[in-house]
Formats: C-alpha cells, structure tokens, sequence
C-alpha cells in the first residue's frame, strides 16, 4: 500500500467517534409553558470545537429547534460543508398535529399515544425537517428516551436508517410521562452494541433496515454498584435519587462537570468496539440552560472537559455522523 492508502485502512479500522445532541428548547426539564430557543446562540461555539478536532455532531431536532431560522442557518451552513448531520426528535407534547390530549399535564413519551397519532407525529416532523434543511432525514432519537415497536414501525415507514434511543442498563419506568401513565421504555437488556432491529421485538436484532445504535453507557463495576441497582427499584423515589447519587447505577458518555474520569475511563473502555456515543443537550450549551450547567463557570469548566476528551479522542477514534456510521455498518 502507498502512505494514503494506509491511512485510509487506518481511519477505517479505528472506532466511530458519534457526537450526538438533542437540539431542543431552552431547559426542558422545567416544562416551561412556552418553549424559547435562545441557546441557538450558543451552537456555534461547539461546533467549532468539534471541527476543531475532525467531529461531525448529529443535531437531532425538534419541533422549536426546526421553527428557529438562527439555528436552520447555522445547521444548513454546516451540513453543506459535510461537517454535521441533522437529524429528528419529537418531544410529543408540543409536536403537531396537536390535540387536545397533550392539555394534560405533564411531558407525555410519544409511545403512550396511538399508533395513528404516532405516525401523523412522525410524517409532520420528518416533512418539517426535509423542508427546513433541505436534506433526506435519516436519522433519530426519541424524545425522552422512550421507542416502542409502533414508534420503530412509523419511523421505518418514513425511511429512517439509524436511531439512537435505546439506553442499555436503563429503565425509565419511573418516570413520568401522562401523570397517570405507565412510565417510559426499559432497556436493562437490550442489547449494548448496534443491531438491526427487528420491527416486533425492537429490544432483539432482526432484518429491518434501521440500526440501532444505543447509547454509550457501563454498568457499574462494583459489588456496592450492583447491590445498589437492586435496591433503588424497591426504594421510594427520594431515597432512591440519594442512593443512586452516592453509588451510580451507570456511567454514561455525557458530562455533566463532574464526570471527566469517568468518561476518560470510557474512552478507553470502548477502543475496541465500533464506535462510541456521546451525548449532551443543545441547551447544556447554555448558561442556566439546563440544572447541570447553571452559570458562566461551569460552561467554563464543561468546554474545559470537552477539550480533554476530544483531544484524547484523537488518536483511537474517527468523527462520523449516526448516517455515516450507518453507511459504513457491517
């Protein structure tokens, strides 16, 4: 081989580095009345930094992210010069077609709805996009995390290559969507690596043309960690939050100004495999955006992070879109 061929083998054999956001409103997490989108402004910064280091983020967008002309500009600048993707998420209680279910309270998963509201939810957001960003749509992540065999069905019916929702060791059973719902999706065991789902079973691989790519998270290694896992399910909630805290159930390949360790460990821990997942909200981009990052300083130490593990990243890993890493999944 001459010297640019064996770079390009070189590239090839190394594992995918996936930069994944969730492109949505400002701080969601307090189910604000009306959705503001003011951390478009604050993109751009890591866009740089990301290209600063040969990663192409996939902005997985929602409803308010799409409808904001300063960011649609900037993703269409950045997806013209092949340096990001963008790609759909819907957070079902502000996503038309709107009706009057979405009046009750609370922030209600896609997947608590029926398959025909599901699916006109889909066809909306993906024409929406499609026309926003001038682009085919291939790729996904569900709005809270939550993916059923009907929502895996729509999306496949609209041409999705690529999701990214499920999250190995992780319930969300406990968490609210409807006041009065069941909870969210449970991924204790599903599968760690990707797979092609299997549309009736998406917990299992099978022959459908949408990959599966779940999130980068670990279970905790220790004795304690276990036990702890155990115990948070039969624990009141408050408890539970205090245990977790003090003994994570798992680690995940997403900062929160706290965790550089952990995801260092991680970088390592994935050399091996296809690909690693990180993952962070557009908002977290944003002082008082989000309760991980609520002031000027730890954004400061959030890109001081950043830098770390993207400079780290450099030499084990390649930068690549959810829709590359699909196009080159074997």
């Amino acid at each position: 081989m001459n010297g640019s061929t064996d770079k390009l083998a070189s590239s090839r054999a190394r594992p995918a580095f996936l930069v994944t956001i969730d492109t949505e409103g400002d701080n969601v997490w307090s189910n604000p009345s009306k959705a503001t989108t003011e951390n478009s402004r604050y993109i751009p910064r890591f866009q740089q930094l990301c290209e600063k280091y040969g990663l192409k983020p996939t902005y997985l967008t929602n409803y308010e992210m799409a409808t904001c002309n300063r960011f649609v500009e900037f993703a269409r600048d950045a997806i013209a010069r092949s340096a990001a993707e963008v790609g759909m998420h819907i957070h079902a209680w502000n996503s038309p077609p709107l009706n009057c279910a979405e009046s009750r309270p609370g922030m209600p998963y896609l997947i608590e709805f029926s398959g025909e509201v599901i699916s006109k939810k889909v066809r909306f957001m993906t024409a929406l996009l499609e026309e926003r960003f001038g682009v085919k749509i291939v790729s996904h992540r569900a709005g809270r995390w939550a993916l059923d065999e009907t929502y895996a069905s729509a999306i496949i019916q609209n041409g999705y290559l690529v999701d990214c929702s499920v999250t190995p060791f992780v319930s969300w059973r406990k968490v609210k969507g409807f006041e009065n719902g069941s909870g969210g999706s449970d991924y204790r065991h599903f599968p760690r690596e990707a797979y092609f789902v299997d549309p009736q079973n998406v917990g299992r691989p099978g022959t459908s043309p949408l990959l599966e790519v779940p999130m980068t998270i670990v279970a905790g290694q220790s004795a304690l960690s276990a036990s702890a896992r155990t115990l948070i399910e039969i624990m009141p909630k408050s408890a539970g939050k205090v245990v977790g805290r003090l003994l994570p159930r798992a680690q995940w390949f997403r900062p929160n100004g706290r965790n550089l360790r952990s995801m260092q460990r991680l970088l390592t821990l994935r050399k091996g495999s296809a690909y690693i997942q990180f993952m962070l909200h557009s908002s977290e981009l944003m002082a008082g955006g989000s309760p991980s990052f609520p002031d000027s300083r730890s954004i400061d130490r959030l890109y001081e992070h950043l830098e770390q593990i993207f400079a780290e990243a450099q030499a084990d890993y390649r930068g690549a879109t959810l829709s590359e890493f699909r196009a080159g999944f074997d």
